[in-house]
């Protein structure tokens, strides 16, 4: 008979500037593991954890950080796994604790994951000492390194491996899906991320808790450049900060066992893991997430619920494009008063790297356990809209189980990516999405553009224009619109002129 999995023990932690000695990430993970650990309950739980899985640390290396977290903490696990370097992770960690566990095959998982960015940039400054282990390189990351940065070199070469960059790219292609004239599409963008900082305004944890109106987060300024329109910087992750999280999961049969108060259970109820075509330049469109959009439709029906059921989500926000298209993924719009994020969000609240998501999964049990929101959803995505994980989360257990093979949908969406893009293009080009890339001083440097050529082929190429026509470009929209492309051996671009 399967196991039924249940979160029994959270924490979070934010190491706010102004420390003479701040702690490195792995002694801010063995915190937040330790507290973990100690919400849980019964101390005698620890000896039941089999398996250790650790987020990737960007600020700092380690050697083995499952292994070293694990000697910190006195853990004897006979599984440990240290994640790439991808949003994705820590819900999909969930994920795959429900599935061992559920099977037998675990009988408690500890995740955890720090980032001590801001002291690191500190330290760059001489402001502070660090006091920290020597930086190593890790042994075994799990799954396998990505042997690129999921960007392939056409990609690369337009300095698509950015995300900002990207980002706005799929931004422009939102605006034009939705018909918005570039004026009105900006001002959307500050409604929404007001609404993120309106909640990490709230949150004791939250890096910035200052609350920002619409117009500060849409309109650039020196305190809110635009560095790659149409984002300003309040739009954009806020990746220099120092926080850690954990989650402890075993099955409802030990937690009685080992006398879990019961208050404390709060449930997995569905899961999923899909990955969107690797490629942006293969992609059929740049506005949606068929990964996405199958991994919210069998979270739900293996939770046995509908969108309209759950009360409150937390939407990846590492730039507002991925919070839009979990949104149209979901049915939802601006005027919905369900919460779109639990802690603020990655701008606001705080980006730390690939945990980030740990953090809204702790954040969502704890208040599930207050009976407000009764349930929440988890969207949490890695690489460009590339991997996704998504989580449902309740007081009642999945009336599914946890044994079910998606193969066969992420088989049918990577099915559809287009042919390689074409390097060295000659024609008529309609765009798909563009980006014009600003200096520090807000001054127009360069216009890249992703379009569809006559054969449905796709291709990148740069805006023929000097800094006085690409400021006009910034006033003008060019997805939909069309031009010539040709290949400039000098620079070994294409270069772009549109149809003006």
């Amino acid at each position: 008979m399967p196991h039924v999995p249940v979160i029994v023990g959270i924490s979070q932690l934010t190491q706010f500037p102004g420390l003479e000695k701040p702690l490195d990430p792995m002694r801010l993970m063995a915190e937040a593991a330790r507290a973990a650990l100690a919400d849980a309950g019964p101390p005698a739980l620890a000896l039941l954890v089999d398996c250790v899985w650790v987020s990737n640390i960007l600020s700092w290396g380690y050697k083995d950080a499952p292994g070293l977290l694990s000697a910190n903490l006195g853990l004897k696990p006979s599984h440990t796994h240290y994640g790439i370097l991808s949003g994705h992770v820590p819900q999909w960690f969930v994920n795959q604790a429900a599935r061992r566990i559920a099977s037998g095959e675990s009988r408690a998982v500890l995740m955890a994951g720090a980032e001590a960015q801001h002291s690191v940039r500190q330290s760059y400054k001489g402001a502070v000492k660090l006091d920290w282990p020597a930086r190593e390189n890790p042994e075994i990351i799990g799954g396998g390194a990505s042997p690129d940065l999921g960007t392939n070199s056409l990609e690369n070469s337009h300095q698509l491996m950015i995300p900002v960059n990207m980002y706005a790219l799929f931004e422009t292609a939102i605006r034009a899906a939705k018909g918005r004239d570039l004026k009105e599409h900006q001002a959307s963008l500050g409604r929404l991320f007001e609404k993120f900082s309106a909640v990490a305004a709230k949150n004791p944890l939250a890096w910035n808790r200052r609350k920002y109106s619409a117009d500060e987060i849409a309109a650039p300024g020196p305190d809110n450049p635009a560095a790659c329109e149409p984002y300003t910087r309040r739009m954009c992750a806020a990746m220099n900060v120092d926080m850690a999280a954990a989650v402890v999961m075993t099955s409802e049969e030990t937690a009685k066992r080992m006398g879990v108060n019961s208050s404390q259970w709060v449930y997995p109820m569905g899961g999923a893991d899909l990955n969107n075509i690797r490629y942006v330049t293969q992609r059929p469109k740049l506005n949606d997430s068929p990964a996405l959009e199958h991994c919210v439709q069998l979270a739900l029906d293996q939770a046995g619920l509908g969108v309209s059921q759950i009360r409150a989500f937390d939407l990846y926000s590492c730039f507002p494009s991925m919070v839009e298209i979990a949104m149209e993924a979901l049915g939802l719009d601006l005027e919905d008063p369900r919460p779109l994020t639990l802690t603020g969000g990655l701008p606001f609240f705080g980006g730390p790297m690939g945990n980030y998501s740990m953090h809204a999964i702790a954040e969502a049990t704890a208040q599930i356990r207050t009976g407000k929101p009764d349930n929440v959803m988890v969207a949490a995505n890695g690489g460009f809209n590339t991997r996704h994980s998504l989580g449902v989360y309740g007081r009642e257990p999945s009336p599914e189980g946890w044994s079910r093979d998606d193969s066969a949908i992420q088989e049918s969406i990577l099915s559809a990516a287009l042919p390689e893009p074409v390097k060295e293009a000659a024609g008529r080009l309609v765009v798909d999405g563009c980006i014009v890339r600003n200096t520090r001083e807000g001054v127009p440097e360069k216009g890249l553009v992703l379009g569809t050529l006559e054969d449905g082929r796709k291709t990148l190429a740069v805006l023929d224009a000097g800094p006085a026509l690409l400021g006009q470009f910034r006033n003008k929209e060019l997805v939909g619109g069309a031009g010539a492309v040709r290949f400039d051996p000098n620079s070994g671009c294409n270069m772009f002129v549109p149809e003006l």
